[in-house]
Formats: structure tokens, C-alpha cells, sequence
């Protein structure tokens, strides 16, 4: 599970151990430290809640991370525990929260270990943050099975009784990802996770071509999911190496989600870059067990990350998405 490194559970004390008719002295000078810093603190939220609600008294040390090429990260060291923190100075508070949102539906599953979110809000010069609990990472990814089997727990813990989709709209990569409620899965993919996809290659690069061919399979999807019962699952949505770690103990943590509740295989579609090996799916059919037709569809919830690619970083993607649905046209004789 995941393991808290601030606790935030536990009160802000001013009290000392003095006796009586010292302690009141005592309090005067860290009072007044206590109003001079909270004075400073109205043009730096993030200072403000972690000097506040984050009952830290003191900010030791803010270390950059890299990794990200959306939004910067950093990591705040305080005489509280460590928080980890993102900022992106263009972007408002919308993607923090939908992120926030998605974190914390995971973490309620109570199965993967995932940051809890703490705290989204504005940047005073414009953009936003998010706080979040900091975790130590490990020094590898962590076993597959154990990360298949969690995975797995995630999706059979998280259901929806709206249907498919999720409470608020976010992104994937930068790309908005529309997440409105539908009974019907075949229909919500179709239209809000390829058609989007189609619609913004054929409005970026004027690609006609596969747009109308993509166009075609979306009418031609119902063969691929005969026989399958298809449950709402609660989807990480962005599962890349990039986004899969482990903590100091090996367990697996998961990050940088783009949330919704969908097919629970549509979980898979990052698996050209996430380097899913054969104990990660011996061990998540397990506690998921695998359904009918499981290959015939995995090619078809790739191609929604091969457009997305397309649409984010150039032509080079093109023919991976082209590819696929060319091979589905063929094998659905339309």
C-alpha cells in the first residue's frame, strides 16, 4: 500500500513542555516567527499549504526532478516528511485536478500503490500545482507479476455504476481526452477515443486518408467483441515504463494517470512502450481472466496511442496507425 511520508493526520503544536509560568514566554517569539512567515506566504501557495495544512514548520530543502516534458517537478524536503510537487506555468488548474481526481479513485481501490493528492490550485503569475505525497522510489521497476497482479486487483476493484467514462475530462500526454458518460463501450471508443484521435490528424495534417479509413472501422467494430462482457473498469489510462516504478520495498507504484472507467484490456494499449513480459499477464489473468478474442483486440486499443503519438510528435507514428487499421479492414472484410 501506499506509504505516507507526511503526517498530516497529526496537529500543529505550539505547546512546550516548559513550566507554566515559562511556556507563555516561550510561545511569544515562535508566535511571532509563526505571523511573519504566514505574512510572506500570500504570493507562494505551495509554501503556504505546506507551512499550513502540511504542518510543516520549515522548508529544508526544494530539489528539481526530471522526467517530465510537460510539467516541471520538484521535491519539497520539510521537518514534516518530503512532498512531491508539479507546477506548469501556461495551464490552469483543470489537468491538476482531473489528475488529482484519478489518483485519488485509485487510491480509494485500495490495491496499487499510487501518490496520494493533497492539494491543486493556481499560481499566482498564471498556471497551476499539485501537491501530492512524495514517494522513495526503488531502484528498479519491481517484479511484473506482483505489477500485473495489482493492476488486475485495481480493475476488478474499480467499477462504475455510471457506465463508461469518468467524472471530469483530462488529457493524454496534452491531447484532451473526452470522458462523457456512456452506456454503450463500443460506442464511447469509437467516438471519443478514435474518432477524436481522427478528427485532430485530419484538422492538423489535413490526413483524409486516414480519416476515412479509420472512419470505417469505428462503423465496423462490433465483430471484434462478440460474446465478451465488458465491465466499466476503473483504467489508469497511461500506462507507459515512464509512468511504472516500485517504492524502497519493490511494490509496484504507478503514476501520471489519465483516468476513466472503460474495457479493462484498453489498460494494455501502451504496452508497445511499457514492456509487459509474460509473468505481468500470467499473473493479471489470474485475478482477470483473459476473454474471448483478447488478441484480435489488442491491435485496436494500441492504435488509440499510435494516433495520439501521430497527433503529439509528427508523421513519424503515421504508419504504425495506418498499419493497424488496414489490418483490421482486411480482417473485417470491410
Amino acid at each position: 500500500m501506499v506509504h505516507v511520508s507526511a503526517p498530516l493526520s497529526a496537529p500543529f503544536s505550539l505547546v512546550s513542555s516548559a513550566p507554566r509560568g515559562r511556556r507563555r514566554a516561550s510561545l511569544l517569539p515562535k508566535l511571532a516567527r509563526r505571523r511573519s512567515i504566514m505574512a510572506s506566504l500570500g504570493d507562494d501557495p505551495i509554501r503556504e499549504w505546506i507551512l499550513t495544512e502540511g504542518k510543516a514548520t520549515q522548508i529544508t530543502r526544494i530539489s528539481p526532478i526530471g522526467g517530465g516534458c510537460i510539467n516541471h517537478a520538484s521535491r519539497y524536503d520539510t521537518d514534516s516528511g518530503s512532498f512531491f510537487v508539479k507546477t506548469n506555468r501556461r495551464i490552469g488548474p483543470s489537468m491538476f485536478e482531473a489528475e488529482a481526481l484519478g489518483l485519488s479513485a485509485m487510491y480509494a481501490t485500495q490495491s496499487i500503490c499510487v501518490p496520494m493528492p493533497f492539494k491543486v490550485g493556481p499560481l499566482p503569475t498564471g498556471g497551476s500545482f499539485i501537491i501530492m505525497e512524495f514517494i522513495e522510489f526503488g531502484p528498479s521497476r519491481g517484479s511484473q507479476s506482483v505489477l500485473g497482479r495489482k493492476l488486475a486487483e485495481m480493475h476488478q476493484a474499480g467499477k462504475s455504476s455510471k457506465g463508461f467514462g469518468f467524472d471530469i475530462d483530462n488529457t493524454i500526454g496534452s491531447t484532451p481526452q473526452i470522458n462523457s458518460w456512456s452506456s454503450d463501450w463500443i460506442e464511447f471508443f469509437s467516438e471519443h477515443r478514435l474518432g477524436y484521435q481522427l478528427k485532430l490528424a485530419l484538422n492538423q495534417y489535413g490526413d483524409s486518408a486516414i480519416y476515412e479509413k479509420g472512419q470505417r472501422l469505428m462503423k465496423n467494430l462490433q465483430p471484434l467483441f462478440e460474446g465478451v462482457a465488458i465491465e466499466p473498469c476503473l483504467l489508469h489510462g497511461d500506462l507507459w515504463s515512464g509512468n511504472i516504478s516500485s517504492d524502497k520495498n519493490g511494490d509496484p507504484v504507478i503514476l501520471d494517470p489519465a483516468c476513466y472507467y472503460g474495457h479493462n484490456e484498453a489498460e494494455f494499449g501502451m504496452s508497445w512502450c511499457a514492456g509487459f513480459g509474460g509473468s505481468f499477464y500470467s499473473s493479471y489473468f489470474e485475478v482477470m481472466p483473459k476473454q474471448p478474442g483478447f488478441e484480435k483486440r489488442r491491435d485496436l486499443y494500441m492504435l488509440y496511442h499510435y494516433l495520439n503519438h501521430y497527433n503529439l510528435f509528427g508523421s513519424g507514428y503515421r504508419s504504425s496507425a495506418m498499419s493497424i487499421i488496414d489490418d483490421y479492414l482486411r480482417m473485417l472484410q470491410v
